[in-house]
């Protein structure tokens, strides 16, 4: 079977278990609910030769019930075929079963996210803080999260205030100059020659 007749058929070998089908531009996506997920990951991978999990990803839907979802890039390297899993967990669940298992690099894109959206993932084996450290309280890609940041009561930790919005080295203003005259330091006196 070729990548294409695969993806033609995987909505009926799957059945129940897909919600909904979207293509767009060529890319396949299924809507599974999240209780399913174990077992379609399984099933992709054993059944179906999706061998790859390129990427998970979260998506803050801030005021939608449900608020969070989640997409799973699958990649089959054996039929060069690409299969986007999507599913969505209410803020009160708040939790999602891992396949850090099924696909041992999902251990970091899970813990990514834990870290910066505050889902959990049920059994994962080191579900821990990645990017924040210890005891940070907050989520900062929730939408809630304001962009100056939050003030922490750590003092040894780089960027412990908020901050400022005023501007900055990386902030550009629009124009039709070039890339190279559109640079921040580029409008720095010190810089210029």
């Amino acid at each position: 079977m070729t990548g294409p007749e695969l993806l033609g058929n995987l909505g009926q070998l799957l059945g129940a278990k897909i919600k909904a089908r979207t293509e767009f531009r060529g890319e396949t996506t299924f809507s599974i609910d999240a209780s399913d997920l174990r077992e379609v990951a399984r099933l992709c991978r054993d059944d179906f030769s999706f061998d790859y999990l390129i990427d998970i990803t979260s998506i803050d839907n801030f005021g939608e019930d449900p608020r969070f979802a989640i997409v799973y890039e699958l990649y089959s390297l054996t039929l060069a075929v690409h299969l986007r899993l999507k599913l969505t967990v209410a803020e009160e669940i708040g939790a999602v079963d891992t396949v850090s298992d099924i696909w041992p690099s999902a251990n970091w894109h899970e813990r990514e996210i834990y870290d910066m959206m505050g889902i959990r993932f049920n059994n994962h084996p080191d579900l821990r803080r990645i990017l924040m450290w210890d005891g940070y309280p907050y989520f900062p890609l929730r939408k809630e999260f304001p962009v100056e940041g939050l003030p922490s009561d750590m003092p040894d930790v780089a960027f412990s205030a908020s901050a400022p919005l005023e501007g900055g080295p990386f902030v550009t203003r629009p124009s039709t100059a070039t890339a190279k005259d559109r640079e921040p330091r580029a409008r720095r006196p010190e810089v210029r020659e």
